[in-house]
């Protein structure tokens, strides 16, 4: 497949998402839509979209926030999905009935041609902060909004309190080294985990009344499909796959087991519940 045109910064991450993470990911969106439904909830019900408005959502992935957006602004509205994958793409374009007023493009939205002060509202779900110089692809996006036009999107917070990402990495690390350390700037789902960087790159891309909200919720990581499940999750996608990759068949069956042995404890009935905890980040176009 293509890979989009981009700004150059981004290239790693264009990279990185139309090779085996990007088709992992497609491969998994019907897993990965439920597994992430309580954070789609979330940004729908506090974007309030309403009929009529023009969306953009950013890093639309599988498309299943790009579609329940096409559902809140009906009848007359329109969402524009752009990201730079183009195995997940494809499979959002599958998956998007016909009629709903729904366009996806392959694009970096930081260079992405948006026709100027023509959306009413930009949203986005984790696709936000792979961004190499946020302010300015947020800078870029806030052009293509109306003078009244208003942001909202979901980003994780701190790690400690993501345990549903933490807890099998720490049990990899038992096995294999650990990831290289990244520095707050380095894009990763992480990035915007700290509300006074948020704020800083949203001001300085000239957004006003920006308000970050806590909320923490519990994610079923087996998907009500039992341990096994939890298990294979960890080793497909997240911070746990990425420290196995290029690893021995011995260390990853090494750090199978512990992944088993660290989620077994929390494990009720089919269910492996653990705690997220995500910011939802709102402002408006100054």
């Amino acid at each position: 497949m293509d890979h989009p045109a981009g700004h150059e910064p981004n290239a790693d991450q264009i990279a990185y998402w139309n090779g085996p993470s990007g088709q992992r990911w497609s491969d998994r969106q019907p897993s990965q839509d439920i597994l992430l439904k309580p954070a789609s909830d979330l940004l729908v019900d506090r974007a309030a979209a309403k009929a009529g408005e023009r969306v953009i959502d950013i890093g639309c992935g599988c498309g299943a926030t790009t579609i329940a957006f096409a559902h809140q602004v009906r009848p007359g509205g329109h969402v524009l999905g752009v990201d730079i994958s183009a195995p997940m793409l494809a499979r959002a374009r599958k998956l998007a009935p016909e009629g709903a007023g729904i366009e996806f493009a392959l694009a970096d939205a930081t260079v992405y041609p948006f026709e100027p002060a023509s959306f009413d509202l930009l949203v986005s779900r984790f696709g936000v902060m792979f961004f190499a110089e946020p302010a300015l692809s947020f800078a870029h996006l806030r052009r293509a909004l109306r003078p009244s036009g208003r942001l909202c999107f979901a980003c994780w917070r701190e790690p400690r309190f993501n345990p549903w990402l933490m807890l099998p990495l720490q049990a990899v690390y038992q096995h294999v080294p650990k990831l290289p350390p990244s520095t707050p700037d380095d894009p990763g789902p992480f990035a915007f985990a700290s509300e006074a960087r948020v704020t800083g790159i949203l001001s300085q891309a000239g957004f006003g009344a920006i308000s970050l909200e806590p909320c923490d919720f519990s994610l079923d990581i087996a998907i009500g499909a039992g341990l096994d499940t939890a298990v294979q999750s960890a080793l497909e996608v997240g911070p746990a796959s990425r420290a196995l990759e290029g690893q021995p068949a011995e260390l990853r069956s090494a750090a199978t087991r512990a992944i088993r042995e660290a989620l077994a404890p929390f494990a009720v009935a089919n269910t492996v519940p653990l705690a997220a905890s995500v910011w939802i980040v709102k402002a408006r176009a100054a």
